[in-house]
């Protein structure tokens, strides 16, 4: 049977509906599922297209089904630094974690063969050696690959959002694969650490209900369709308040509050274990949000398919 031919159609920027690979986050390499391109399977794994080919020796973007794929340089597992442990804390994210044993969160990444940014509290990690590790020399300049967002590469690089749109004189977040950004400072004078946009909470609410009604659409990110977090994504953007683009990483990336306040984002555990979905709680144990079922919608938080699933509240502010 011939091998099915997949051809990546990343430089369109086209995304084909459904489910696509991605690999567990202790696993090296990922097999080909029918549908996927070189360019979802790097986006869902966190790595460039350049990289798979390089990793993979590939002449070009072309893939089948069945074919397995590395996720890291050939024997970059070979040679671990010297490491010492660190269990994850209620607040902790990857960018936190880096910044405090001086080191990159591609750096941690690698040595405890992770494949996305998604931590859980109680999980231990290896860390560089506080006493034999050395200091890390940031680099100066990224360029853009597909799948990047000004979001991703800031957390990645120990930078805020502010500081590096400072830094290369932006004034929206958007980029373009293949641009040039500057990382450090130099040049420029570096604003103080990003302060939180302060949230009015009943217009962000007001912006949310215009859209009731919207269909639920799988990675849908506009009025003319969302899932939960594009509608997150969507309706904090409007108030100047930039979140992260998935449900897991929202969770990571939020403080958690003991009671919902409104325009905190509440979560629930649906289909996977951990926060899988999310809506903005809207006062009275009501939340507003895209639901699968029935598109943008406000729902009781009590009510018998919710309440059990129920995982906690956030706030961004």
């Amino acid at each position: 049977m011939k091998k099915q031919l997949i051809t990546v159609v990343a430089a369109l920027g086209i995304v084909t509906a459904g489910f696509s690979t991605q690999a567990d986050a202790h696993e090296l390499k990922v097999k080909v599922q029918a549908g996927d391109s070189l360019w979802k399977i790097a986006t869902n794994n966190n790595r460039s297209v350049q990289e798979l080919i390089q990793y993979n020796s590939l002449s070009s973007s072309t893939i089948y089904v069945g074919q397995e794929l590395s996720l890291i340089a050939p024997h970059s597992h070979e040679t671990a630094p010297q490491t010492s442990t660190y269990v994850v804390k209620s607040g902790d994210s990857l960018s936190l974690i880096a910044k405090k044993y001086n080191t990159t969160v591609s750096e941690l990444k690698s040595t405890n063969q992770l494949t996305s940014d998604i931590i859980k509290i109680g999980q231990v990690l290896k860390v560089p050696s506080e006493t034999t590790g050395q200091p890390v020399t940031p680099s100066k300049t990224y360029t853009v690959q597909s799948g990047d967002s000004l979001w991703k590469i800031a957390t990645t690089n120990n930078l805020s959002l502010s500081q590096l749109k400072a830094y290369n004189n932006l004034t929206s977040d958007a980029i373009y694969v293949g641009q040039l950004l500057t990382l450090t400072s130099e040049g420029v004078t570096a604003p103080t650490p990003e302060a939180k946009s302060s949230l009015n909470a009943d217009a962000l609410i007001a912006e949310a209900k215009k859209h009731i009604g919207v269909p639920y659409v799988w990675g849908g990110t506009t009025p003319s369709g969302f899932d939960c977090s594009g509608f997150l994504h969507y309706v904090y953007n409007k108030q100047g308040i930039t979140i992260p683009r998935t449900v897991a990483t929202i969770w990571n990336q939020t403080t958690a509050v003991a009671n919902p306040q409104k325009g905190d984002i509440v979560f629930f555990t649906t289909y996977a274990a951990g926060a899988s979905h999310a809506g903005i709680y809207i006062g009275d144990n009501k939340f507003i949000h895209a639901g699968s079922s029935t598109g943008v919608t406000i729902t009781d938080m009590n009510n018998s398919y919710w309440k059990p699933r129920y995982l906690g509240a956030k706030s961004v502010k």
